[in-house]
């Protein structure tokens, strides 16, 4: 079992130990992390201070749980040049990641008893990278169109209503992955990720007031 170390309020330290490369650092309130133990959240931890290349530490935040290698919840960054990997688990392979909170008029003693029903009619409903098919068959040129305006491509054809400021708010507007490199790497990059319309060069990250910039 991973040694936790106190390291200020709501801030736990993995102090590196054999093959770790750097410590794990996990955010968390005590009782959170009496979960992410039980769960085994914060060996993930660990595994992911492991990583060729990693820099800084093998971070979780107050999310913490089991994920796919990574913990869900776990931030990792690392450096190519000392032989730094990108690791798909670190991404989420359902993407369907993400905190969302609606408001209903429903009561809630009238919709307790229908959870269960509630939750399978979203997933039926709400598009989320399960499985090979979806509600709209896109072409590759469709892909291209999606990756190039975001939501807006949905918006133009008449499909959903989101106002521009909260589709503006997220960053990958539904892309499952995106690395972020130097624009002299782009095209090795996309090399080396490459398979037939499954990846795709999508713009510029530029220097903004707290808000996504589209370039």
């Amino acid at each position: 079992m991973a040694t936790l170390v106190a390291d200020g309020k709501d801030r736990w330290r993995i102090p590196a130990s054999g093959g770790m490369r750097v410590d794990g650092l996990v955010f968390a309130s005590r009782r959170l992390m009496v979960k992410a133990q039980e769960d085994r959240a914060v060996d993930q931890v660990v595994n992911v201070a492991h990583l060729p290349g990693i820099v800084g530490a093998s971070v979780a935040m107050p999310d913490i749980h089991w994920g796919y290698g990574f913990p869900i919840g776990g931030v990792a960054a690392t450096d190519v040049e000392a032989g730094g990997v990108v690791s798909p688990g670190g991404v989420g392979f359902d993407i369907g990641c993400g905190v969302r909170l609606l408001r209903s008029e429903l009561p809630w003693d009238e919709a307790a008893p229908r959870l269960a029903d509630l939750v399978d009619q979203l997933a039926a409903r709400i598009p989320r990278g399960v499985g090979g098919k979806g509600l709209r068959t896109l072409t590759e040129a469709d892909m291209d169109a999606v990756l190039a305006t975001g939501v807006r491509w949905a918006l133009d054809r008449g499909i959903g209503s989101v106002a521009d400021a909260e589709m503006h708010r997220t960053f990958n507007m539904g892309v499952g992955m995106v690395v972020i490199c130097a624009p002299a790497d782009a095209d090795t990059v996309r090399y080396h990720f490459d398979s037939p319309g499954e990846c795709y060069r999508v713009g510029r990250v530029v220097e903004g007031g707290r808000e996504v910039v589209l370039v």
